[in-house]
């Protein structure tokens, strides 16, 4: 976040074909706009570097039966 509010997030997805894609950017972007001190949101969606399970942390992929 810059001193104006402004917020710049760059996100991946699991796979370019998710189908929940556009929702889930969408969804990012109204709650973060929701919070305090926010003046403007801006969501990119990235595929480089591809995902991996291994960006997880231990606890995400515990509570996801990955260990």
């Amino acid at each position: 976040m810059d001193d104006k509010g402004n917020v710049y997030i760059k996100m991946t997805l699991t796979a370019p074909g998710c189908p929940v894609a556009d929702s889930l950017v969408e969804q990012v972007q109204l709650r973060v706009e929701n919070l305090p001190g926010i003046h403007s949101v801006t969501v990119e969606l990235t595929f480089d570097p591809p995902w991996h399970k291994d960006f997880m942390s231990e606890e995400a992929k515990l509570q996801l039966g990955m260990l």
